[in-house]
């Protein structure tokens, strides 16, 4: 069966990768590795054997944020279709050894994520809905969720799933993959100069305890804990070095 579309990686760009795992190790149980890369730092985030994610150290200073990258089957051929569809190409496809082949892109709304086409029986365990430590949700902010819905759809096969009226903030889009829901757009909101972005949701046993934890760390939450449909709870925060992330589980 075809990986495509399925979400397979999150990656935080971060100045500082010990700064970082010692932030997230405590918070989400993860360990951590050199992955003995040549000419850069890459830090992997590993959680019971499975490599969960990635802190990459550029030498050249950029923002810190999560990047989510979802599985091809074709990256090049991916790539093109993002193009044509109005997206744009930041990074072409290049093969990471031992991995497989990604490329870096953003959607007409400027929202940027990767792509990447596994190894045969490469796709990992990064994402699992149901294990704490791993991403369980994708939340698309941006300032036209509709036609983000459209560009999506088009590029990984996904399907308009419930739709959530929140008022004067508009509709909250939940959308599916293989009949099962695995996040959800809305429009864009905050403080002005926060750019359109997706928004990686990590799976906690506590959402309160997460709470306490995140802020006794030095980071920041921004929103939560607040109940969502599923019995559940969610926490938007920025980790001490401004990275927006979320968790979800029980209160």
């Amino acid at each position: 069966m075809s990986d495509h579309g399925a979400p397979c990686w999150y990656e935080l760009s971060t100045k500082d990768a010990a700064a970082a795992a010692a932030f997230y190790g405590p918070l989400f149980g993860w360990g951590f590795q050199d992955a003995g890369m040549p000419g850069m730092t890459y830090t992997l985030a590993e959680l019971g054997g499975t490599m969960v994610a990635g802190l990459m150290q550029p030498d050249d200073p950029m923002p810190e944020f999560w990047l989510i990258y979802f599985a091809v089957d074709d990256c090049d051929a991916a790539a093109r279709r993002a193009a044509d569809l109005g997206g744009t190409v930041h990074r072409a496809p290049e093969d990471i050894p031992g991995t497989g082949r990604f490329a870096i892109v953003t959607d007409p709304q400027g929202v940027v994520f990767g792509i990447l086409q596994p190894l045969p029986g490469q796709i990992g365990g990064a994402f699992d809905p149901v294990r704490d430590g791993h991403g369980q949700w994708h939340e698309l902010h941006s300032t036209d969720p509709v036609a983000g819905l459209a560009f999506y759809a088009a590029l990984f096969g996904w399907k308009k799933s419930t739709t959530m009226p929140m008022g004067e903030m508009g509709d909250y889009q939940l959308f599916a993959r293989n009949g099962a829901d695995i996040g959800g757009m809305m429009r864009l909101m905050g403080p002005p100069g926060v750019p359109p972005h997706w928004l990686p949701y990590f799976g906690v046993p506590s959402v309160g305890a997460t709470k306490t934890a995140i802020e006794a760390a030095g980071g920041t939450v921004v929103h939560g804990p607040s109940e969502v449909p599923g019995e559940a709870f969610i926490v938007m925060a920025l980790d001490p070095s401004g990275a927006a992330f979320a968790v979800v589980g029980k209160a």
